[in-house]
């Protein structure tokens, strides 16, 4: 089968397409014909290496972390899914492998895909899904009634979590782009912050919840808009001490996080605000719950048009990370399914 993979970590997002072997499923795995699989940023992070401290890979290593497909090879101790279920999945962060025509997954990080998604909306929802569902409920335990800001949050991980953050009865402020300020009103928004022409920082105050995209340049002014007793959690800054134990990582990475945390738990402690980490993992429980939410509130992520096949993944991987999308770009692995 095709795949495609890396030898090594590299700055120059070199991949190559290989044919492998089709992988043999545990007990307690399915074996998934891929379908679509999508491109994240996260892509970018695995193959420079720079989350290698959190997961760190045994080369060569298959990329890909989110998909749809079908399942088509049961393991002998999987009960709830049958041959010929449509699926999508966040897989499991030690075990990716999306960019390839099948893929061995355990079957607690899976869920048959909503029934108000394809195979090709599917493959959009799972990863920015679960990282919403987890930052809100998990790391933010945010309560309804209270304001949750997304500073940058007009791209697709904002388009996943506004929703689902209005469904658990949040108010939700964005700042983004002028072009997308109708698309998000629609969503429910509360408040659009056009970043081109207002400055979130002089206009918002006593903010409960904040979830950072953008990083550290932007953590004071994040900070700034918040009140005392509330709670940051960044998908790009440095892991810190709450996120190492959470994970319950080696004395060593606990010793690391915690210094490369410091400067950020520094500053949120000093105006009574609480700083997290999330690194989204897979969880086939709380993807079923992301799918009720997904039928409830008929949630359809936004695909780029431009879609493009295994072959062609070094210009999917330029199109993503040099260009303006609208919408995940997906990359169709199997040109048998998935049409619409």
């Amino acid at each position: 089968m095709k795949a495609v993979q890396i030898e090594k970590y590299n700055k120059n997002l070199e991949v190559k397409v290989r044919d492998i072997e089709v992988p043999e499923i545990k007990p307690n795995e399915v074996l998934v014909k891929v379908a679509y699989a999508a491109i994240n940023p996260l892509e970018k992070l695995i193959i420079t290496g720079s989350v290698k401290l959190i997961q760190d890979y045994k080369m060569p290593v298959t990329l890909g972390n989110e998909l749809t497909g079908v399942v088509t090879k049961l393991g002998n101790k999987v009960k709830d899914y049958h041959i010929g279920d449509e699926i999508y999945s966040r897989l499991p962060i030690d075990k990716i492998g999306a960019f390839a025509e099948y893929v061995a997954v355990d079957a607690n990080a899976i869920s048959t895909l909503p029934n108000n998604l394809n195979l090709e909306t599917g493959a959009a929802a799972p990863l920015t899904g679960l990282t919403a569902y987890q930052a809100i409920t998990e790391e933010l335990q945010a309560e309804s009634g209270k304001t949750l800001f997304i500073p940058g949050g007009s791209g697709s991980f904002g388009q996943m979590a506004v929703p689902i953050a209005k469904y658990l009865g949040l108010k939700v402020i964005v700042s983004g782009s002028p072009r997308l300020r109708e698309q998000f009103i629609a969503k429910g928004v509360n408040q659009y912050i056009d970043y081109k022409s207002e400055n979130y920082w002089d206009t918002l105050a006593n903010v409960d919840y904040v979830i950072d995209t953008l990083g550290a340049n932007e953590f004071d002014k994040e900070l700034s808009v918040m009140k005392p007793g509330g709670t940051i959690v960044s998908l790009i800054n440095a892991p810190n001490k709450h996120f190492a134990e959470k994970n319950n990582f080696s004395l060593f990475k606990k010793t690391l996080f915690t210094v490369a945390g410091k400067k950020f738990d520094k500053k949120a402690k000093q105006k009574s605000i609480d700083y997290r980490f999330i690194f989204v993992r897979s969880d086939g429980e709380q993807l079923e719950e992301l799918t009720k939410i997904i039928e409830s509130d008929h949630i359809v992520p936004d695909v780029d048009d431009q879609i493009f096949t295994i072959n062609e993944i070094n210009k999917a991987l330029d199109y993503t990370f040099n260009h303006h999308t609208n919408g995940k770009v997906l990359i169709k692995v199997d040109e048998t399914l998935g049409d619409i």
